[in-house]
């Protein structure tokens, strides 16, 4: 179990309105075993952290109904938040090969790719994306960081001279930004040195971190 899951069972265990609605779900399922509400209970059960009945819950609907895309995008986002990224890809491809304008698979499918280190293919789903969706500002704003722009407005020339020097982009000194709270100028230096090495495991939990620092300061 993933340190999001252990999180969300937590929160589970302090959310009686959480688990009376799996409750009920459960039996709803079990009244009509062939009905959709399968997708619905492991939605729940995602949301409880209890990703191991979410996945076998997908997955046995799935048999049954297996062009119900919207299971299987829960399906997908389960996979993901236990960390079997190629299993959770598989299932946005999927969806992806039938339904090419699902932003929200673009989306997922483009951090699918970021968190293995495969920024092109990251940045080819989030292109994808703000055509699908020209509002949407996070995926712009996440385009710019994983092409390494570091020309965003606001910074300071001297930084972005710095950001802008690949002496500069390593891991120690990304790490150095993101623990001064630059998340943003953290996730440009990261950007930079997953690229160069895609299989450093720690450049990519380093560049996941700033990414969620820079989405908790955004709100």
């Amino acid at each position: 179990m993933t340190e999001q899951s252990v999180d969300h069972a937590v929160a589970f265990a302090e959310d009686p309105a959480l688990a009376a609605a799996i409750r009920r779900q459960e039996e709803r399922v079990r009244r009509d075993p062939a009905s959709l509400a399968f997708a619905q209970l492991a939605d729940l059960y995602r949301k409880a952290g209890r990703t191991g009945d979410a996945i076998l819950c997908c997955r046995e609907g799935l048999r049954r109904w297996p062009h119900y895309t919207t299971a299987r995008l829960i399906l997908a986002k389960t996979l993901l938040a236990e960390g079997q990224l190629d299993a959770a890809l598989g299932e946005l491809t999927a969806i992806l090969q039938t339904s090419p304008k699902d932003v929200q698979c673009q989306r997922l499918a483009a951090e699918v790719h970021r968190r293995a280190g495969r920024l092109d293919a990251a940045v080819g789903h989030l292109e994808k994306a703000v055509g699908l969706d020209p509002g949407d500002r996070e995926s712009k704003a996440l385009l710019s960081l994983l092409r390494a722009d570091a020309s965003a407005p606001g910074e300071s020339a001297g930084l972005a001279r710095i950001l802008a020097d690949e002496t500069f982009a390593t891991l120690s000194f990304g790490t150095v930004c993101l623990e001064q709270g630059l998340a943003d100028e953290a996730a440009l230096v990261l950007t930079r040195v997953v690229r160069r090495a895609p299989d450093n495991i720690e450049a990519r939990e380093r560049l996941e971190a700033a990414l969620r620092a820079r989405s908790r300061r955004r709100g």
